[in-house]
C-alpha cells in the first residue's frame, strides 16, 4: 500500500493538460494573427470570368477578412467574362473588410471587359509591364442573323453613316459625324442594347468616382471598346502603377491611403509575405459542371439515362446515372446564362426521340426530335464570349450521336417485327413434351414446362412416351402431338 492510488494524481493530470492545451491555444491564436497581419494573399484569375472564378474570388477574400489578412491581391489575366458572375465579384471587393490590389500580370496579361471593371472597382489598381486594359462594352445577346454584326454604338453609327453614303473628308469630322450617327443608330437600333450600354456606363463610371481614377475614359471603353497600354493607363490615370513582380507592388502602395467601406485606411504592405491560395477541389468540381461544353453533355446523359430507364423499368443504372447526371447540368443552367428558348427546343427533341421508341412512326418522330435537338444546342447558352459557347464539333458529334442510337432502335425494331411471332401458341410448335398417361381415343395429357395439357395424337402413345408439338387446336388449347422416337421403351433419353 505504499504507492500513491491513481486517483489521487488524476488532478494533477487534469491541470497538466489544461495547462498545456492552454498554452498551445495561444500559441496557435498568436500564429494565426501573426500570419495574417503580416500575409497578403494573392488570388490568380487566368480565365473567362465565370461562376467557377466568382466561387474562388469570393471565399478566397472571405477567407482573407476571417484570418485578418494584410491584403488581398488579385493577379488578374482574363478575356472577360459573364455579367453577373462580374458584379458578385465587384459587389464583394466594394463590401470587403480588407484593401483588395487587382494586379494584371504577368507580363502579357490583358484585363479585357470583365477585368477592366474589376480592376476599377478595387482600391489598388495596377498593371504590370506590357499588359493592356479595356473593350468593356457589353456583348451583345442573343446576336440574331447571320455575319457580324456592329456591337457598339460608334460601330453601328459608322455602319449606318457608310450605308447612307455619308463619308467625312477628315478625322475631325469623322468623329463628329459619327456622333451623329449615333444619336440617329441609336434612335433606331435595338432597345435592349442601348439599355446595356448606357447601365454599363453608369456602372463603370460610378466606380471610377470611388477611388478617383478617370472615369471619361471608362465611359469610351464601353461605348468605343477602346483598350490601353500599361503605360498609357497610368498616364491618363486609369491605374494607379505599374509594378513588374508581387514584391515592387507591395513596396510601391506601402502608405498609400484607399477608400475602403468603413472609412479612409492607409496601407502598410512592406515586409507583407505573399501567400498563393489555390484552388480547392469545390472550386475545380464547380469549373467542370460550369463548363458549358460539359452541362450540355450532363444534360444529355441526364435525359437519355431516363429515357432508357423507362424504356426498360428496373434496370437502374441507367435510372441512377440519368438522375445524377440531370441535378447536375440543371445547377450548372442556374448559374450558366441559358437561353430558354434552345433548352425547351432540346427537351422537344428528347421527348420526339422517347415517343419514337415507344410507338413507331417509321421515323418521322425521330428525326424531328435530333434536329429539334442540334437547333436548341446551336442556341442554347444565351453568350457571344468564346469561353461560354458549344463547341460547333460537339453538337454535331451529339447529333451523330443521337442518330445513330435512333437508327439502331428502328433498325432492331424492323427486324423484330419482320420475324414470324413466337410468343403464345405460336412458340409451343416444334417443343417437345411427355405423356403421363396412356392415351384413350386418341386423347390423352403430356407435361410441357412445369404444366399439364391436354393432347390428342393419330398415333399409339403411352405413358412416357416423349411427344413433338405440332399444333395448337381449338379454343381449349389442346395440343396436336406425334411421338417421336424417345419412348419410354427405347431406352434413349427417358
Amino acid at each position: 500500500m505504499g504507492k500513491t492510488p491513481i486517483i489521487r494524481q488524476l488532478p494533477a493530470v487534469l491541470l497538466l493538460i489544461a495547462a498545456f492545451l492552454a498554452f498551445g491555444y495561444g500559441q496557435i491564436v498568436a500564429q494565426q494573427e501573426a500570419a495574417g497581419t503580416g500575409t497578403a494573399y494573392v488570388l490568380t484569375v487566368d480565365d473567362a470570368i465565370g461562376p467557377a472564378t466568382r466561387d474562388y474570388l469570393l471565399r478566397g477574400i472571405e477567407r482573407a477578412e476571417e484570418e485578418g489578412a494584410g491584403l488581398v491581391v488579385v493577379r488578374i489575366n482574363t478575356p472577360g467574362g459573364l455579367d453577373v458572375s462580374m458584379r458578385d465579384i465587384i459587389r464583394k471587393i466594394l463590401a470587403a473588410e480588407v484593401p483588395i490590389a487587382t494586379w494584371v500580370a504577368p507580363d502579357g496579361s490583358r484585363a479585357a471587359s470583365a477585368g477592366t471593371y474589376i480592376l476599377y472597382a478595387s482600391h489598388i489598381a495596377a498593371m504590370a509591364p506590357a499588359t493592356n486594359l479595356g473593350a468593356a462594352t457589353p456583348v451583345q445577346i442573343g446576336g440574331g442573323g447571320g455575319g457580324e454584326q456592329p456591337t457598339t454604338p460608334i460601330e453601328r453609327a459608322r455602319d449606318a453613316l457608310e450605308k447612307a453614303g455619308k463619308k467625312s473628308e477628315d478625322e475631325g469630322e469623322g468623329e463628329r459625324t459619327a456622333e451623329e450617327g449615333e444619336q440617329e443608330a441609336g434612335q433606331a437600333g435595338d432597345a435592349s442594347t442601348r439599355k446595356a450600354v448606357n447601365d454599363a456606363v453608369s456602372y463603370i463610371k460610378g466606380l471610377a468616382e470611388r477611388h478617383g481614377r478617370n472615369g471619361a475614359w471608362a465611359e469610351r471603353a464601353v461605348r468605343e471598346a477602346v483598350s490601353l497600354t500599361a503605360s498609357e493607363a497610368l498616364e491618363q490615370g486609369v491605374i494607379d502603377l505599374i509594378a513588374s513582380d508581387l514584391a515592387e507592388l507591395l513596396e510601391q502602395i506601402d502608405g498609400r491611403e484607399v477608400r475602403m467601406a468603413s472609412g479612409m485606411k492607409v496601407l502598410q504592405t512592406a515586409g507583407l509575405q505573399p501567400l498563393e491560395i489555390e484552388t480547392d477541389w469545390r472550386t475545380d468540381l464547380l469549373a467542370i459542371i460550369t463548363n458549358p461544353a460539359m452541362a450540355y453533355i450532363l444534360l444529355m446523359v441526364g435525359i437519355y439515362g431516363l429515357i432508357l430507364e423507362g424504356y426498360n423499368p428496373g434496370a437502374l443504372v441507367p435510372g441512377v446515372i440519368g438522375g445524377i447526371s440531370l441535378l447536375l447540368a440543371l445547377y450548372a443552367f442556374q448559374i450558366l446564362p441559358v437561353n430558354y428558348a434552345g433548352l425547351a427546343l432540346i427537351a422537344l427533341g428528347l421527348a420526339l426521340i422517347a415517343v419514337e421508341l415507344f410507338v413507331p412512326s417509321f421515323g418521322i418522330l425521330g428525326v424531328g426530335g435530333i434536329f429539334a435537338v442540334m437547333a436548341g444546342s446551336v442556341i442554347l447558352f444565351d453568350t457571344d464570349i468564346p469561353e461560354f459557347r458549344l463547341n460547333s464539333g460537339l453538337i454535331a458529334g451529339m447529333g451523330f450521336g443521337s442518330a445513330l442510337v435512333f437508327g439502331g432502335v428502328v433498325w432492331l425494331a424492323a427486324r423484330t417485327m419482320s420475324k414470324p411471332r413466337l410468343s403464345g401458341r405460336e412458340a409451343m410448335i416444334g417443343l417437345e413434351a411427355e405423356v403421363i398417361g396412356d392415351f384413350v381415343d386418341g386423347r390423352g395429357r403430356v407435361h410441357l414446362h412445369g404444366e399439364v395439357w391436354s393432347a390428342r395424337s393419330s398415333e399409339k402413345v403411352g405413358k412416357g412416351d416423349r411427344v413433338r408439338i405440332t399444333a395448337v387446336a381449338g379454343e381449349g388449347f389442346v395440343l396436336d402431338v406425334s411421338p417421336t422416337e424417345a419412348r419410354a421403351g427405347g431406352g434413349t433419353d427417358g
